[in-house]
Order: structure tokens, then sequence, then C-alpha cells
């Protein structure tokens, strides 16, 4: 409560620029939000259709695996209905590999989309912050210029006081901001890597699907 306080009290003396940093805040907090949001129902639904669609590609039933990742429209779901959609025509793995880098190329910008503009808010909040602090000491200059020299002192020093209100606040907003990108911006790349890595694993399921089917009618 104490914090909330300060904080308070730095925005009500702080002037009209306290209103564009707490926009910036406010902006990035519901990014962030929808971010977490996103990436945690990703996630999940990646986990679910790689249970469903893995004992498919195994067994060799890529019809209904089709069928699974087609009903589905998470990111995994996405990248194996390449690679499912190509296995009959596909002579190769590496036919296989590159349709479905070709949808990684899609999924990726969705998953990092939006994420970027954190960083620019908490920078666009601390150069507002900056901002305020300057124009407030310039106010408080040119006020102090034609006042009594005994006052001065005491009248310029109120003035750069409330001037850096803006400053701190600005920072109170941009750090917050700058921390959470970089938590989503991990997550971000934990979730890519198990993009990657179950794109792997589907591929080397496909190889040896084809290989045992081989061996079983040579057999």
């Amino acid at each position: 409560m104490e914090f909330l306080t300060v904080v308070a009290r730095f925005f009500q003396e702080g002037g009209a620029f306290m209103y564009p940093i707490v926009a910036m805040l406010i902006l990035g907090l519901a990014i962030a939000l929808e971010r977490t949001l996103y990436l945690r129902s990703t996630r999940v639904n990646n986990r679910k259709i790689w249970e469903a669609v893995a004992p498919l590609v195994a067994q060799g039933r890529y019809d209904a695996a089709l069928s699974q990742t087609e009903e589905s429209d998470g990111a995994l779901a996405r990248v194996m209905s390449y690679g499912l959609a190509r296995i009959k025509t596909a002579r190769r793995r590496e036919d296989l590999e590159m349709a479905m880098e070709e949808s990684m190329m899609e999924v990726l910008p969705q998953l990092e989309r939006r994420t970027p503009f954190l960083q620019v808010f908490a920078n666009v909040a601390t150069l507002l912050g900056l901002l305020g602090t300057i124009i407030g000491l310039i106010q408080g200059f040119q006020a102090v210029a034609n006042v009594n020299p005994a006052e001065k002192a005491n009248m310029l020093s109120a003035s750069i006081s409330v001037a850096m209100n803006t400053t701190a606040f600005g920072l109170m907003c941009a750090i917050p901001l700058l921390l959470i990108h970089a938590w989503l911006q991990a997550k971000t790349t934990a979730l890519v890597d198990s993009l990657e890595m179950a794109t792997v694993k589907f591929l080397n399921q496909f190889s040896e699907s084809r290989e045992n089917h081989a061996s079983a009618q040579q057999s």
C-alpha cells in the first residue's frame, strides 16, 4: 500500500505528462495479458494435438491424423497439417521437412505478434518522463526569473522536485514492461523450440512408419 501511495503522489505532482505515461503502461499490460493467455492456450493445444496425432502417425494412419489436425487451429496442428497433406505425394523425408518449414514461417509471426510493442512502450514511457522533467525544469526557471532572490531558492527546489516526479514515474512504468517483455520473449522462444522438436519427432515417426510398412510388404 505504501508503494501505491508513493506512485499516486508522483502521479498527482507530475503534471500533464503523467497521462501518456499511464497510457503506455495500460497498453503494455493489456498486450502482456493477451500474449500470456495466447501462449498458454497454444502450449496446451500443442500438447493435446501431439498426444492425439503421434500414435496415428506411428501406425501409418495418416488420413486419421490429418483429420485430427484440421479440426484444431493450434500452431502445431497447422505445422503437422502441412506435412500430413503431402505425405502421399512426398517421396523423401526432405519433401515433408520443407513443407513443415514453410508452415513454421507462417506460424512464428503469430507467436511473436505484438510482443515487441512492450519494449517500445517502455522506451516511450522513459522518454516521456525525461521530456516532462525537462519541460518542468524550463517552466520552473522561467517562473523564478523575476522572483525575490530570497524566495528564489525555495521555489526553484520545489519546481525541480515536481519536475523529477515525471522521470521517476516513467521509470516505474518502464521497468515492469521491460521485465514482462523479457519473460514473454523467453516463453515464446521455449514454445518455438517445442514446435521444432515436435517437427523433428514427427519426421522421425514418419520415417520409421514408412520403413516398417516397407519391411512388412517385403516379408
